[in-house]
């Protein structure tokens, strides 16, 4: 004998209570509003017609029943198509939300086990947990979601991370080797996980992505870097953010790489070693960043166009390496190396171009290695002296900056003119 059908449990009457509920309160909503519309309607025809006095027949005859009958089953019709829509609105809000809450579930399932799988021991299965949330993230049924999934390849990069082991010396022994080969293969597959990122991160911040993650916010925070490739990248809004970032060798590119409102923020990162090259990069407008950078080895090209918005070194400190603005061109804006401070090693910017910003070096320090300025100019004319220049020169060791010409004869016109005025003062006192 079948068993007897289970009666609704008491909490889901009561939601079906509520559902109807609600669901009749909008449906007389709706007559209100129809009713109200046709009212409307009704006035305004009647306002048009300059408001004729209603006639009222002496008697109805079968002809006007049939009238006053067929706009009453009108107006059920009418009032009963409302509640239908209202009805079928309903239902389809329902069946979406619930398709929502079903890709979320989904997400979330997929989501725990990719990045569950990119702690794992095994390179392999951390490549293909990369791949899967890169996937996870284009298929992401929300804009919040895709941020998670960008969210934890950042985090992985910024996992601590141990350069290359040492070469081993000539006399070490078979278990030194062993032990050295074991130590480089296991830094070997950690860097091919790390590069994978990158490259996924590039390729989806390309113009030509198909899913773009362009907009979104990438956390590079102390993120060791020993190679890697940004080209064409486009990061537009957002923030960018390496602070205390390390690059420390290989070869980190951002060739053609664009960075076009937001913010980049490489304050405090440290150039140490390798070659970091911005070579036809582009910072448009919004705020480039590198307060505090410390340029102490290695190459940084900075061969870009800055655009607007404010390209900020104040702070910085290049005391080793090469960094090289040659051919840069700064269109606009703010350049500032306030409180910058020239220690060592080279800063080229032979050919830089500056039109129609400002360009200070209010309170920088020269006191080793070499600062060039040759063949600076603007698209129309000579560029003046940066704000604070002189003067810091002045201070600093004699040879460390190298100035065109122009500079030096407004360096020494500003220095003749000052002598000038104390010796005036001087005989004044007298």
């Amino acid at each position: 004998m079948a068993d007897p059908p289970s009666s609704p449990r008491p909490g889901r009457l009561r939601q079906l209570k509520e559902l109807a509920q609600s669901l009749l309160g909008v449906i007389v909503a709706a007559w209100a509003v129809a009713v109200v519309v046709v009212a409307l309607i009704s006035a305004g025809t009647w306002a048009v017609l300059g408001f004729p006095p209603p006639e009222l027949p002496e008697a109805l005859a079968p002809r006007d029943m049939d009238a006053i009958a067929t706009r009453a089953f009108a107006v059920v019709a009418g009032l009963g198509g409302t509640a239908l829509l209202v009805i079928h609105y309903r239902r389809q809000r329902t069946t979406e939300n619930g398709e929502q809450r079903e890709a979320t579930r989904l997400f979330n399932e997929r989501f725990t086990a990719a990045y569950t799988e990119l702690g794992s021991d095994h390179a392999a299965v951390r490549l293909g947990a990369v791949h899967s949330l890169a996937h996870l993230a284009d298929d992401a049924p929300s804009r919040e979601l895709r941020q998670s999934c960008i969210d934890v390849l950042c985090a992985y990069l910024r996992m601590p991370y141990q350069p290359a082991p040492e070469p081993l010396p000539e006399d070490a022994t078979d278990e030194q080797r062993r032990d050295h080969q074991a130590r480089s293969l296991t830094h070997a597959s950690l860097r091919e996980v790390r590069h994978t990122v990158i490259r996924t991160i590039t390729a989806h911040l390309r113009d030509d992505a198909p899913r773009p993650w362009q907009g979104h916010d990438f956390d590079f925070t102390g993120t060791v870097f020993d190679g890697g490739d940004f080209t064409y990248a486009h990061f537009s809004g957002g923030t960018v953010d390496f602070t205390h970032a390390t690059f420390s060798n290989g070869r980190v590119t951002f060739r053609h790489a664009h960075f076009s409102g937001g913010t980049v923020n490489f304050s405090d990162a440290h150039f140490s070693g390798g070659t970091v090259d911005f070579t036809h990069a582009t910072f448009s407008g919004g705020r480039a960043n590198f307060s505090g950078a410390h340029f102490s080895g290695g190459t940084v090209t900075y061969t870009a166009h800055f655009s607007g918005g404010t390209v900020n070194f104040s702070g910085a400190h290049f005391s080793g390496g090469t960094v090289t603005y040659t051919g840069a061109r700064f269109s606009g804006g703010t350049v500032n190396f306030i409180l910058a401070r020239f220690s060592g090693g080279t800063v080229d910017f032979t050919h830089a171009t500056f039109s129609n910003g400002r360009v200070t070096f209010s309170g920088a320090g020269f006191s080793g290695g070499t600062v060039t300025f040759g063949g600076v100019g603007l698209s129309s004319g000579p560029v003046p002296t940066p704000g604070g220049l002189v003067e810091a020169t002045r201070r600093g060791v004699p040879g460390v900056v190298l100035l065109p010409p122009e500079w030096k004869e407004s360096a020494e016109a500003d220095k003749d003119e000052d002598h000038g005025s104390d010796g005036e003062s001087a005989s004044t006192d007298d």
